[in-house]
């Protein structure tokens, strides 16, 4: 089992990140992620910063499809995966489709995006000369990197949301980064992942299932309750519908808390939320949280990826999941 932590911007300013990032390696943590959402700190920038300071982290370096080009996410990620001499791995695609309509795009190119995307990097990690003629992209023999990257095999992940998605992961991925909210839709997003790996064109290659959980825990269930509703109040709408199903559950349902949530309501958002909307995330004391994971890993996934608001202190927090969670499974 590999535990990582996803840091939102929710957590502190860009100094504060970095210095939680510094210490989930300290704590031992596998992996760390800044997710890379419109109108938020930037993930590329906070990455860079701890790939100089860190020594053995995992650097899950989340970019966008839709407002970066291949061509220019290759040369950052080649970049920051000598900066960190190998501990990159690189994280596309999308858990919503709601954030890119924000801008004026449309999602309709999303699966063939993603897969000439990650076919494209691929080739260009590997030094090959991309001169690439598919549907969305078109590159002539001029495009090739101009630097060797110090490895021809960085992982490529793919976020997915939705169950064509989760299949797609599993057919062209390294590895796979799916929201598991509620932690009781793990075998529902699962059974996509397999179904594309069956598909692969290498099925027993290495991939890493990586499960992202939200969490928030503190020997008070109360207050740790009221943490998880603020990330469930502004992101539920967001959830993959047949996921939320599971607990009976449907988008619409978060549609009042998200609103409260937008008008910057905090206390009208909690309300608007019931107990089964809060089943979305892991709460409680650490007990509860393992027994809330425990799930998750039996539906096979062997990497947890863990955000939301971690804690009331999110550096005592990542000292209490290190200490009082992580054990359980290792």
């Amino acid at each position: 089992m590999k535990f990582g932590i996803r840091l939102i911007d929710d957590l502190g300013g860009a100094r504060e990140l970095i210095a939680l990032a510094q210490l989930a390696e300290k704590l031992r943590y596998d992996s760390v992620l800044f997710p890379h959402d419109m109108f938020r700190l930037n993930s590329w920038a906070l990455h860079s910063a701890v790939a100089q300071t860190t020594k053995s982290i995992e650097l899950h370096v989340r970019t966008n499809v839709y407002t970066m080009n291949p061509a220019e996410i290759a040369t950052f990620v080649a970049t920051i995966d000598e900066i960190a001499q190998g501990r990159t791995a690189v994280t596309i695609g999308l858990h919503n489709f709601d954030t890119i309509k924000w801008i004026g795009i449309d999602r309709g190119d999303t699966f063939q995006r993603i897969r000439e995307a990650t076919d494209i990097l691929r080739r260009l990690f590997k030094g090959e000369v991309v001169d690439y003629k598919g549907t969305l992209y078109n590159w002539t023999e001029k495009a090739y990197l101009r630097v060797k990257p110090f490895r021809a095999d960085v992982p490529i992940m793919i976020c997915p949301v939705g169950e064509d998605f989760l299949e797609l992961s599993g057919e062209i991925g390294d590895g796979t980064l799916p929201m598991v909210t509620p932690p009781e839709s793990a075998k529902v997003i699962m059974e996509p992942i397999q179904r594309g790996l069956r598909k692969s064109k290498d099925p027993s290659r290495p991939f890493d299932k990586c499960a992202f959980v939200w969490l928030a825990v503190s020997d008070d269930r109360n207050e740790a309750r009221n943490m998880l509703a603020d990330i469930v109040a502004y992101f539920g709408t967001y959830l993959d519908p047949r996921a939320l199903a599971v607990i009976g559950l449907t988008v619409d349902d978060f549609k009042p808390a998200y609103e409260r949530a937008m008008a910057r309501d905090v206390e009208g958002a909690r309300a608007a939320l019931t107990p089964d909307m809060l089943r979305t995330g892991i709460y409680g004391t650490p007990e509860d949280c393992v027994r809330q994971l425990q799930t998750v890993i039996d539906a096979g996934f062997d990497h947890i990826s863990i955000g939301g608001p971690l804690g009331a202190d999110p550096a005592g927090a990542m000292r209490i999941i290190s200490e009082r969670i992580v054990p359980a499974f290792r």
